[in-house]
């Protein structure tokens, strides 16, 4: 029996249908009971309140190998992994997560498989199994996901944040863990390390300390039954939840300028000072109404200024890092070169915006405004996948009281001057810290941080100096925001006479063709309109590309104070360059959204090259194109694989070659050229009528195809682009073999693919089961058993419509050449699993994706992605899930067996692999070795990839004939 079962009114939207229940079980454990009679997802997350902040002295990484631990096997269910196989062959995924004050696990399965999923989750709380061999292989997983972020400029500069201050503190430890500090100092100090795994788990894992939400398709009462069966056996050692007093920051940690030499090109400055936490005074929300007003970007901003100086690409102010007893307000500035030899100008230009928000006091119309948008932003909100929603409500739950676990803080109602006032003096010269980072800095540093090897040197800065800073800095006009007109407010829902549950083509000229979706789901006042420009000018060369860049660069530029109010008030746009020339995505409130759509439109059809913007956008632009060699490696590796198969695309490296010759003057005469021939595709749907989408396609088409001087004409039935896939060779292994493009980086990477069919229904669900049967088997083998590395995934790939499979694992234990020959040796041991399977098994498969394919959209945005891609890709097949549902209740196991024997399977007679092996430092010598091992029989060495594409045939494009379109 539950001890209590307290009548708690749980604030929730005014649209949410689901009902809620709290109940605390006789272990103190407490559990949110969620009821959605519409789901087709079950989920469930255990929040444990403890973390990093936790780890014992000189075991750094302990609660988040803990965490890596937990999911391997209990003593109900000892075999290892089973719970992942369990999950994943039944439509489910599974995480967790470690953060300093809690650990998070959660899952999600399909609704029948329900129950044995939480009864599998409940038993890594009761009685876990960590066996010696486990614990020994899954140290080195966290050492590769260790390895995996050296190189990550954020996890560097966070941990250098925290390197910085009182050694005492517990914000001051490394968190990850790796290799040394769970392996060679524990054996060192003559530590087990499994031993201290297990008393931590035991001195921590209590009942009370835990919170759980569970959301079911049942009804309250038959989950609060489930959840006392499942859970009350959870051992209560009443321990006492962890504080953590004192402060992370002593007067030296404040008041100084820390100068870091990050990994990636470019400059950023942040400015961050200890603040009250929020949580606090959540209800009065002081930090989220400061960081509105630094953090603004619309005229008379701070953001504003600096752009128009040419000093800052982006700027961002709120609340960072958070906790219970501290927390951290930071002001986070991408600077330009000009902005990084003017630091001084741009803190003295930050402290006079706080100067400026201190005289003119805290404004009540503000506090209301933003108020009323996060009440709206609440009250219609888009409903999400149940497992991110459940991780979202167990986070709240220790934290909030239980009226507020779904809310947390984002309703701010309170309207205190004397709180925002008590955080808006903490933004003071006398308690900041300032972290600049640049690749200039190198060879200038005298420190190093001990666990990312991040160089940089610190400096004092008094407030006099600062207030020095604050009297140069360019005298500008700054000032508080004006009201925002973008607050819809009509937040109808329009009624539509006819039911259209599949979207259709309503309109069809020489200029657009409108495809739309009236809203008959979701019952939200928004819309998703989507416009795909197709420029055949656009993608001629590298050149065109390039300067096509450069334009979506510039008009997002030039709309940024406009569209900056949109976007706080729920509206949002996006310009999207694509290999056929580029995309406008608008979405949001319906009620004034064309007013943001008519505005990108017109700038659009009136672009002016403005030559001090385009400066400093082919700056930001030539930075993008630098970093990209340091992309993680298997991102490479899949950047190679499209590179080769897709017939449209073109190397960034070109791209970066022709740049700096690059000048205004030649995208001012490349913009009227690409405009010149464009073919407009429209997507329209959710809160809109069919006249209005037919008005907004009109009005469009007027603005650029019509007029005394047209900026756009039809095009030829010539010029039409398609979409074209390189067709592998049948019973040919294709091999690519690279140098990584970071030398720093040691970590290989290989993408092994297998091409196998243009879409087809039948091929389709073949496909689709195996590498459901096939994922989790290869996850275990490959990562969990071999350790080949911690990204080690297998999943499908398609390419405007030929699918296929890929296995991605990136490691720095083997090179990619071995790694290869394992996932070969992971399919010869598959094979007799595969057709070992029962009936039974195979019948479970099936309809765990029978029930992963009427899985019902959880909002428009999700709908408008599955319906565009049909359209993008040409394949139209609007009813896709049901007829691929269809043929999956007529497919018998041999027919899955024949197709693996015949496209999957090693040595299979249709098979068709791409294997892009990409090697890092620590496999430099096998690069050598393996590109001049003389080709076997079947094999093909790609060489020069353009010269390989250019001699390979090419599937049929479903795009071929726009002609054929019926309305």
């Amino acid at each position: 029996m539950a001890v209590g079962r307290e009548e708690v009114e749980v604030v929730k939207p005014r649209s949410d249908k689901r009902e809620y229940r709290r109940i605390v079980l006789e272990n103190a454990l407490e559990v949110l009971l969620i009821s959605d009679p519409d789901t087709d997802k079950c989920a469930a997350s255990m929040d444990v309140g403890v973390g990093a902040f936790c780890n014992p002295e000189g075991l750094d990484g302990l609660a988040h190998f803990l965490e890596h631990m937990l999911f391997y096997a209990s003593e109900k269910y000892p075999v290892e992994d089973s719970y992942s196989k369990f999950i994943a062959e039944h439509g489910g995924r599974r995480n967790a997560f470690t953060s300093f004050r809690h650990t998070n696990y959660h899952f999600d399965v399909n609704v029948d498989s329900f129950e044995e999923a939480l009864d599998r989750f409940a038993q890594f709380f009761i009685k876990p199994l960590m066996s010696p061999d486990a614990t020994m292989r899954e140290i080195k997983a966290v050492h590769s996901e260790y390895q995996k972020n050296l190189l990550f400029d954020s996890r560097r500069m966070n941990q250098l944040q925290k390197h910085i201050s009182e050694e005492s503190h517990p914000y001051h430890k490394f968190s990850t863990g790796n290799w040394d500090t769970l392996e060679i100092r524990p054996r060192a100090k003559g530590l087990d390390i499994r031993n201290e795994l297990i008393k931590f788990y035991k001195e921590n894992y209590s009942a009370n300390l835990m919170h759980l939400v569970v959301y079911s398709k049942e009804n309250l009462d038959e989950i609060h039954s489930l959840v006392e069966d499942k859970f009350q056996e959870i051992r209560n050692t009443d321990k006492s939840s962890s504080r953590f007093p004192g402060v992370p920051c002593s007067s030296k940690h404040l008041q100084i300028l820390v100068k870091a030499v990050p990994i990636k090109q470019g400059h950023k400055l942040r400015v961050i000072w200890p603040v009250t936490p929020e949580i606090q005074h959540y209800k009065g929300g002081p930090c989220g109404y400061l960081g509105h007003l630094i953090g603004h970007q619309g005229e008379g901003s701070l953001f504003y200024v600096l752009k128009t100086l040419g000093w800052a690409t982006s700027l961002f102010a709120g609340e960072g890092e958070s906790y219970w007893e501290f927390a951290f307000f930071t002001v986070e500035i991408d600077l330009t070169d000009a902005g990084h030899e003017h630091v001084q100008d741009i803190v003295g230009l930050l402290f006079k915006y706080i100067i400026l928000l201190r005289q003119s006091g805290v404004c009540k119309w503000i506090f209301d405004e933003l108020s009323a948008l996060c009440e709206t932003k609440f009250h219609y909100q888009d409903k999400i996948p149940p497992i991110q929603y459940v991780v979202n409500v167990a986070s709240n739950m220790e934290i909030y009281p239980p009226e507020d676990w779904i809310v947390g803080s984002s309703l701010p109602c309170e309207f205190n001057p004397g709180t925002i006032q008590v955080v808006l003096d903490k933004l003071s010269p006398d308690n900041v810290r300032i972290f600049w980072e640049s690749k200039s800095f190198e060879g200038s540093t005298d420190m190093v941080e001990p666990w990312y090897g991040t160089a940089y040197s610190i400096n004092r800065i008094s407030a006099s100096t600062i207030q020095e800073w604050i009297s140069s800095s360019p005298d500008v006009n700054l000032h508080l925001p004006a009201p925002n007109v973008f607050i819809p407010t009509d937040l109808s829902l329009k009624i539509s006479e006819e039911k259209i549950n599949l979207p259709v083509l309503l309109r069809k000229s020489s200029y657009s063709t409108l495809w739309f979706k009236p809203d008959t789901v979701f019952s939200t006042p928004k819309a998703y309109i989507k416009i795909d420009f197709s420029c055949p000018h656009a993608s001629n060369s590298s050149e065109t590309v390039l300067l096509a860049d450069l334009f979506m660069g510039l008009l997002m530029d030039y709309l940024n104070e406009f569209a900056y109010y949109a976007r706080v008030a729920g509206l949002y746009y996006n310009v999207h360059h694509t290999n056929t020339g580029f995309q406008v995505t608008v979405v949001g409130y319906n009620h004034k959204l064309r007013i943001l759509l008519e505005k990108v439109i017109k700038k659009i059809a009136t672009f002016e090259v403005r030559p001090e913007r385009f400066a400093v956008i082919k700056e930001v632009v030539t930075k993008d194109y630098q970093n990209m060699k340091f992309q993680q490696p298997y991102q490479q590796a899949e950047y190679y694989c499209s590179l080769i198969l897709r017939d449209d695309t073109r190397p960034w490296t070109e791209q970066l070659e022709v740049l700096p010759a690059i000048k205004g003057e030649d995208l001012t005469n490349f913009l009227p050229l690409m405009l010149s021939r464009t073919f407009l595709e429209f997507y329209i749907a959710g809160n809109i009528e069919r006249g209005e989408a037919e008005s907004i396609v009109q009005h469009i088409e007027n603005t650029l195809f019509h007029g005394s001087q047209p900026i756009c004409q039809p095009l030829y039935p010539s010029q039409h682009l398609t979409n074209r896939v390189v067709e592998l060779g049948t019973g040919l292994s294709h091999f690519y073999c690279t140098e990584g493009l970071n030398p720093s980086d040691e970590n290989s990477a290989l993408v092994h693919y297998i091409q196998v069919h243009r879409d087809d229904i039948v091929m389709n669900i073949k496909l689709q089961l195996f590498a459901l049967i096939a994922k989790q088997a290869a996850f275990h083998q490959l990562r969990s058993v071999e350790q080949l590395g911690y990204i080690t995934m297998l999943k499908q790939r398609n390419d405007y419509g030929i699918h296929g499979l890929q296995f991605i694992i990136q490691s720095t234990v083997k090179g990619p050449g071995a790694i290869d020959l394992r996932v070969e040796e992971f399919l010869k041991m598959f094979e007799s699993k595969l057709s070992q399977m029962t009936n039974e098994d195979f019948k479970s498969n099936v309809n765990a994706l029978i029930d992963m394919k009427l899985e019902k959209h959880k909002n428009l945005r999700e709908e408008c992605a599955f319906y565009w891609k049909e359209i993008s890709d040409g394949t139209r097949k609007f009813d896709r899930r049901e007829t691929e549902v269809a043929a999956l209740r007529q497919l018998t196991q041999q027919e899955l067996l024949d197709f693996f024997n015949e496209y999957v399977k090693v040595g299979a007679a249709r098979k068709k692999t791409l294997s892009i092996r990409v090697y890092g430092s620590l496999h430099a010598s096998e690069y050598t070795t393996d590109k001049n091992q003389p080709a076997q029989p079947s094999s093909v060495q790609i060489e020069d990839i353009f010269s390989f594409r250019r001699s390979q045939p090419l599937y049929g494009s479903f795009k071929g004939a726009y002609g054929r379109v019926k309305l």
